[in-house]
């Protein structure tokens, strides 16, 4: 094929549907065979061209705006070009060239000029290089050039042509460099050596060093200026994400495995049916010897580009998408879309998934910027083992809506959306509310002679509707329920959310800090009731305390575990205290009466209790043990009979239980108690979320590798201060896993939409907890601190020390969102 041939072949794929329709996701738009080899030839994209090297020292130039502007040659060098970059500015635009023999600047629209004039384009020669140039990098300004050549950095003025400073330091060949966007003097490097520099050019001095980051070269660099983050990528599929705020230092935010990712996104993919085809569909699905060899191979991160990317569906609720920003990562088989705020991919083009594609395997890759929220996407790839450079259109919509997240179109949400079912668990409650009251006095026993007598009216009278079915709407979800305006306590404040300031409700010192015992001993959980006005903590010492918020008081203490205190959960009446413990027994107390009113021993579970709570606003407690959770309904007696105190009245009687789809044991789990709510939350050990329904008695949905290791922790965004709008929020929880950081999910679209990561030295994250507005997040951690996190931010506003040992639990006080308890 003759350079400059266009194919203009549309490469279709069947995809998998339900109506039998078909979906365009890449087009090969432009392909060249060139007399050299292509397997590392540089490539570049501008925001509305790309440029690649023909026959190993012709420059070419394609635009996809029309034939006229489609493809432009310039001749110059004499020998391989060997790296190539397009400026920042539109007009002029400026392409930079370098090969063994010279480095060239070319004005792109001058060249088109005169090539249409019949003249012959020459670009202004800015110098040479005695080593390999590999990489080429314009200012923000386009008034200077990075040039990178072995281990050494010039920074040459494109006006004078001259250098302006030389920067050494590698112990490689630097293979990416980058201009700060924020910061005119800083530059920043990446090279073989495996570590990255930060520059200050204008003095010719080195301000960070990283230390060595994986065994093997780091190819490629991109500068985030909305997160002010670092990402770079490295020849064996790893990416790292580090911070460039101020006072961070550089810290990690997050490494990620692309083999790994894209594993996990597969899985993902799988186990929602997005992968499910019927027998006789003939959709292209690739052999299973293709897909073992992906999962055996690496994806060695060739380049990085912004990625303008605008998504139909809101994924963060009360987060607009606005904030969420997203990369193309190209490797040599796949291109990847990821998103920079959850770390996870949001979409996986496989080249061999499209066999009519003429490259399979590339040796190079870059992506065209594009405009805005453009529905189309350009990327150009060389072949390793061929001499052929190919042009790709990838329609965003179509890739997308193939590989939509898993779960879209399901939109689970916390918020009931319709009548509880007659067949539903929940209808046991509402019918039956008084199941199991005790007939304990005489009273009871004269009335009962009286009920069973006839009733006779001796006038007409319109009919109750004691015969006809419960009116079961009225128990729809109390979603606005409205404070007590003359409540007389000092935290009577109803914190709204357009009313809280992050500047001055902060938690940013410390105000009070109290000893819960005499002897050290560990607080192993934390809450505050609804109102704000007290604070329970479980202890490793068998007790349980109740504190006032002030924390000024002596605490109620409430003994009888025979062991440590694994769980405390408040009721919504604010009446009862929940614990549960190592003895294996779950206790109901009376806060005012300071007294055991209801327990389960260990005989009454299969299997020892590991999460426990009030469910549907005080109608049952739910828990789990084992494989399944349970719901219970309870009845607790408040009669008084001093002579048979002894003799348990409060009674308890179990009416569901489902186990997890996978049978795998719940570690934790999680439901709205503060209104009337179907949706439960359960974690297992084989790293899944599953979300249960009990308006139908049955699952949901499940994600699947939620975290790395088991999730240990679920946070829901209980806040009661969102506005109409803003009720999105409540479909928001964290979870949160040894050695894996804090991730946020959406329970509608059941994807993770933020990441939260930056604890140093690798330190694990424990307690987590949502801030009463739902803007912030607070997360402990082994390393002594209590962290504190903007929702709009995978990095941390600021961290809070003060304790000696690692900080187990986090809480917000409803009331004042200033305090923050972190207990160790």
């Amino acid at each position: 094929m003759q350079a400059g041939q266009q194919t203009d072949m549309d490469m279709h794929r069947e995809m998998p549907s339900t109506d039998g329709c078909t979906s365009d996701v890449v087009a090969e738009k432009y392909l060249v065979e060139s007399k050299k080899s292509t397997a590392h030839a540089p490539l570049a994209c501008g925001s509305q061209h790309c440029a690649f090297p023909l026959d190993g020292n012709h420059l070419c130039v394609w635009s996809p705006r029309g034939t006229s502007h489609q493809l432009l040659t310039l001749e110059g060098h004499h020998q391989l070009i060997t790296a190539v970059v397009f400026g920042n500015q539109t007009d002029p635009l400026q392409l930079c060239s370098a090969s063994q023999d010279c480095i060239i600047m070319w004005n792109v629209d001058d060249c088109r000029e005169k090539i249409l004039k019949g003249l012959t384009p020459r670009g202004t020669i800015l110098g040479s290089f005695l080593q390999t140039v590999h990489c080429l990098r314009f200012s923000l300004d386009d008034h200077a050039v990075a040039v990178c050549a072995g281990n050494k950095i010039s920074v040459m003025d494109v006006e004078k042509q001259s250098v302006l400073v030389e920067l050494q330091g590698h112990q490689g060949s630097v293979t990416a460099v980058e201009f700060c966007p924020w910061q005119a003097n800083i530059l920043i490097s990446v090279s073989e050596d495996r570590s990255f520099k930060v520059w200050d050019y204008c003095v010719g001095s080195l301000i960070y060093s990283s230390s060595i980051l994986t065994g093997y070269p780091l190819l490629s660099l991109l500068i985030s200026e909305e997160n002010r983050q670092l990402v770079t990528g490295s020849a064996d599929g790893q990416l790292w994400i580090f911070s460039l705020m101020e006072r961070h230092h550089y810290h990690r935010v997050a490494h990620v495995d692309l083999r790994k990712k894209s594993e996990t996104f597969s899985t993902r993919r799988m186990m929602a049916g997005q992968d499910s085809r019927p027998e006789d569909s003939q959709c292209h699905s690739r052999p299973e010897v293709d897909k073992r060899e992906e999962a055996e191979a690496t994806f060695p991160v060739l380049s990085l580009a912004h990625c303008d990317l605008s998504l139909q569906d809101s994924q963060c609720g009360v987060f607009s998408s606005e904030c969420t920003k997203y990369l193309w990562i190209g490797s040599s088989t796949a291109l990847f879309i990821f998103n920079l705020a959850s770390v996870e991919l949001e979409a996986a083009l496989h080249f061999k998934e499209f066999q009519s594609l003429s490259v399979q395997i590339a040796g190079s890759c870059a992506v065209m910027r594009g405009e805005a929220v453009s529905p189309k996407a350009f990327c150009i790839l060389s072949s390793m083992f061929g001499n052929k450079i190919a042009i790709l259109e990838i329609s965003l919509a179509a890739l997308l809506s193939f590989q939509k997240c898993p779960g879209a179109g399901r939109m689970l949400s916390v918020l009931a959306s319709s009548c509880v079912l007659p067949t539903s668990p929940l209808y046991f409650g509402i019918i039956k509310e008084n199941f199991d009251k005790p007939a304990n006095t005489k009273k009871h026993a004269v009335r009962s002679v009286i009920e069973d007598q006839p009733l006779v009216f001796h006038a007409k009278i319109r009919s109750s509707g004691y015969t006809s079915a419960p009116h079961v709407t009225m128990f729809s979800p109390k979603t606005n329920i409205k404070r007590n305006s003359k409540r007389t306590s000092k935290f009577k404040n109803n914190y709204k959310c357009k009313e809280y300031s992050l500047e001055n409700f902060l938690p940013r010192s410390l105000s009070r800090q109290v000893a819960v015992a005499q002897e050290p001993v560990a607080v192993r959980c934390l809450q505050y009731s609804g109102d704000g006005q007290r604070l329970a903590c479980g202890l490793a010492n068998h007790l349980s305390l109740v504190f006032d918020a002030s924390l000024s008081a002596t605490p109620t203490a409430f003994s009888g575990h025979d062991g440590a205190v694994n769980t405390v959960c408040w009721s919504h009446d604010k009446k009862w205290l929940l614990s549960t413990g190592r003895d294996q027994t779950l206790r109901v107390w009376s806060v005012h009466r300071t007294e055991l009113m209801l327990l389960l021993g260990p005989e009454s579970f299969p299997k020892p209790i590991t999460s426990a709570q009030f469910y549907y606003m005080d109608t049952f407690i739910l828990l789990s043990s084992g494989s399944e959770f349970w719901l219970l309904k309870y009845h607790i007696d408040l009669c008084r009979d001093d002579i048979r105190r002894y003799k348990p009245k409060s009674r308890y009687k179990p009416i569901f239980r489902l186990p997890l789809t996978s049978e795998a044991e719940v570690t934790t789990l999680s439901a709205v108690n503060d209104f009337y709510s179907h949706i439960i939350l359960t974690a297992g050990r084989d790293r899944t979320v599953e979300v249960f329904d009990l308006n139908v008695g049955r699952s949901a949905a499940v994600i699947a590798e939620v975290h790395s290791r088991p999730a240990h922790q679920i946070c829901q965004n209980k806040g009661s201060s969102f506005t109409t709008q803003q009720s999105l929020a409540y479909n928001l929880f964290l979870t949160t896993a040894v050695g894996d950081g804090v991730r946020l999910w959406d329970l509608r679209t059941l994807r993770c939409v933020r990441r939260f990561e930056g604890h140093p030295n690798r330190c694990y994250p424990c307690g987590v907890a949502f801030s009463p507005c739902g803007r912030i997040m607070g997360c402990g951690a082994e390393d002594r601190h209590a962290y504190v996190y903007e929702m709009g931010s995978n990095s941390f506003l600021y961290r809070l020390a003060g304790h000696t040992d690692t900080v187990t639990e986090v809480a917000f006080n409803p009331a004042a969102p200033q305090n923050l308890h972190h207990p160790a």
